[in-house]
């Protein structure tokens, strides 16, 4: 129970000044008279001031509220390695033994586990949070029971209390770590890419051999083995096998006595991208088409283009002297034998035999296509001519033999069944609507077809007239080929009868060619989004099998596929954990890291007060280590130090609640009317007194 004399004023505050003022001048002026009556006067004043000010005496029945003691206790990833776990439960044990024993004081524990999509241990934000939600005067203390290594130190709230620190770990601890740096994104093939790797060694780490053992392997394959000195950045060159994503994934081994192996390894992803695609066209007459071929391949800004037509065949004899001719020479032994490995596509647009290209030439182009390389034949009526492109060394590598028939009538452009599972052609009729009657794909008709007859392991993915092959494809060797049997393709660009998807099918065939990725028909890939993975199968049969997921600690989990278009099958999964993940279905193999190989948790393992060592200073408050056993929690005054050789302090707050208010009047306003009276009476008594005597 507590009192205080409390004012409920009867008359605004200026009424009161007033009259104060006035009493004031009314003693001042008895004084100044010397009446001997000006003290009783002043008390009758006052006593008129205290019933205009009408003060009471307010009484509060108090209840003692507790003091809280908050513990925040540090779940990461890193507190569960070695035997922290441990420490921490002894250390919430000896904490909660403390607490009990203090009085009127309470335990409020708050657990902070890791942070969302890798951002480490939110240690400051759990204690923002935890205080948001208690009384800030009962806050008497904060402990922290962390190894120290925070990552959201500048999010340290403003406390009314000591900030003390249980530090886990053993002064012993030592941890050896592998860092890559300088790692891109994006890389171009074959050019090497610089990488910076450095094996370091944390904490009390004893004296060990100079150099360290090094695996690196890309996309899980074959480790290849290296030796590098400790503590020391090494510059690594790599150069990226294949286009699309190259996972290269570099450890070293664990050695014993360190805290944990899960630093010892890194994972880097690169895409592999081409700096300039090189592409070889060769018209061997002007036609309407030249121009389609010439502006789709001139509108990428990745491609260098190297265009020739053919106008003066060899053999035309007009008497013009050579000096006189303003026709550049073919270079066909400097592209053809010199330089054809430079190039990544070579299309012969209506080319025929004038004898530009010796057959030595063309069977350079065939080993060309063998070792690697990739040809495209668009082909118009001199294909089924004598002239043939195919009546050359070529015929060993071309999918399609002409049967000498040339069909010069309208057919729309049909893509077949397999056509619709291959990455070249499928979706291709969802890019035009469907005919008025729903008869296939609303796409403008070609007029002229040249009739083949597909060789051996050769694909054919559009027909034409009658269903005979209108574009095929076939892989020989290492390289590829294709054959578009008509040279009509333009007309779709030029709008006739709606025209068609033009642009996309012959952009698709030319990266197919170029063994882009994204266009394999067997592919298995991965999708990752956060830790769920969309597992990506594609390919020309109609169903898939399996696909086994082997995790970084080795587990195998098996999942099926479901087909979601032609020749595309998925499947979602969500990982369990962070790491590198290797998929297989018995065919493809695939792997992908989700987040980083060596979370944040793990860049930095031995335990450390230094980060919040500042943080304590401003509170007077102290760090402990577990392992120099069990600390004592005393109660000290505010402002003092609240630390010391085995124990942290708490400040007690004295917080309370009230219960119940009353407000009980000093006097009446009519008792200090009264009073005044009387002693104005008696100031006048004794004023007339004094003039009698």
């Amino acid at each position: 129970m507590t009192g205080t004399v409390v004012l409920d004023p009867l008359l605004p505050p200026l009424a009161i000044y007033i009259v104060g003022a006035l009493v004031a001048l009314g003693v001042g002026l008895a004084v100044w008279r010397r009446l001997p009556g000006w003290w009783l006067r002043g008390l009758a004043g006052l006593a008129l001031l205290a019933a205009l000010l009408n003060p009471a005496v307010q009484s509060e029945d108090r209840e003692a509220l507790s003091d809280i003691v908050v513990l925040v206790v540090d779940a990461s990833a890193s507190q569960r390695i070695s035997d922290r776990t441990v420490q921490t439960e002894a250390a919430i044990a000896n904490v909660r033994a403390e607490v009990a024993g203090l009085e009127n004081t309470e335990l409020r524990i708050v657990t902070v586990g890791d942070g969302a999509e890798d951002s480490g241990t939110q240690l400051m934000t759990g204690l923002s949070d935890a205080l948001a939600e208690e009384p800030q005067g009962r806050i008497a203390g904060v402990i922290l029971l962390t190894d120290g290594r925070l990552h959201d130190l500048e999010r340290v709230p403003a406390l009314p209390a000591p900030l003390h620190a249980l530090l886990t770990g053993q002064p012993d601890d030592w941890d050896r770590r592998l860092v890559v740096s300088n790692a891109p994104a994006f890389a171009i093939l074959g050019e090497p890419v610089t990488l910076t790797l450095r094996v370091e060694d944390q904490g009390a780490a004893p004296q060990r051999d100079a150099f360290a053992p090094l695996t690196i392997s890309i996309d899980g394959g074959e480790a290849m083995e290296f030796q590098i000195p400790v503590g020391q950045d090494i510059e690594l060159p790599v150069d990226l096998p294949h286009g699309g994503m190259n996972v290269l994934q570099f450890e070293t081994p664990a050695v014993s006595g360190e805290l944990t192996p899960r630093n010892n390894a890194a994972v880097v992803q690169i895409n592999g991208v081409r700096d300039r695609l090189r592409v070889l066209l060769v018209s061997g007459e002007p036609h309407a088409g030249e121009r389609t071929w010439r502006n789709l391949l001139k509108a990428d800004a990745a491609v260098d283009l190297v265009h020739f037509t053919i106008l003066r065949p060899p053999e035309k004899q007009d008497g013009v002297p050579v000096e006189e001719l303003s026709l550049i020479a073919f270079p066909t032994r400097e592209l053809f034998m010199e330089k054809i490995e430079d190039f990544d596509l070579i299309i012969f647009d209506r080319y025929r035999r004038r004898g530009i290209l010796p057959a030595l030439y063309l069977e350079n182009i065939a080993n060309y296509v063998r070792n690697g390389g990739a040809v495209l034949v668009s082909s118009g009526p001199e294909y089924g001519s004598a002239e043939s492109i195919y009546r050359s060394p070529l015929e060993s590598i071309l999918p399609g033999a002409p049967t000498a028939r040339v069909f010069e009538e309208g057919f729309v452009p049909q893509v077949s069944d397999l056509g619709e599972r291959h990455p070249v052609t499928e979706g291709l009729e969802a890019m035009s609507p469907p005919k008025a009657e729903g008869t296939g794909p609303g796409w403008g008709r070609w007029l002229r077809l040249v009739d083949t007859t597909v060789t051996e392991n050769a694909e054919v993915l559009m027909t034409g007239l009658d269903d005979r092959p209108l574009l095929t494809l076939d892989r020989v060797g290492e390289g590829r080929v294709a054959l578009l049997a008509s040279d009509q393709s333009w007309l779709w660009d030029r709008g006739y009868e709606g025209g068609g998807p033009q642009a996309e099918l012959l952009r698709r065939l030319a990266h197919w060619m170029m063994k882009e990725p994204e266009l394999e028909e067997e592919a298995l890939w991965v999708e990752p989004t956060g830790q769920t993975m969309r597992i990506i199968r594609r390919t020309l049969e109609d169903n898939t099998p399996d696909v086994t997921v082997t995790g970084p600690d080795g587990t195998e989990t098996e999942l099926a596929l479901e087909e979601v278009s032609p020749g595309r099958f998925e499947a979602l999964w969500t990982a369990p954990d962070v790491g590198l993940y290797r998929l297989t279905d018995g065919t493809l193999e695939s792997v992908i890291a989700l987040g980083p190989a060596a979370p944040k948790e793990f860049e930095q393992t031995i335990a450390t007060g230094d980060l919040l060592q500042p943080s304590i200073d401003e509170t007077r408050g102290g760090i402990a280590a577990i392992s120099s056993g069990d600390i004592d929690l005393r109660s000290v005054r505010e402002g003092r130090p609240a630390a010391g050789r085995g124990w942290l302090g708490i400040t007690p707050r004295g917080a309370y609640r009230t219960a119940a208010v009353s407000i009980t009047p000093v006097l009446p306003a009519w008792a200090f009317l009264l009073i005044a009276s009387l002693l104005t009476v008696g100031a006048w008594l004794r004023e007339g007194r004094g003039r009698r005597t």
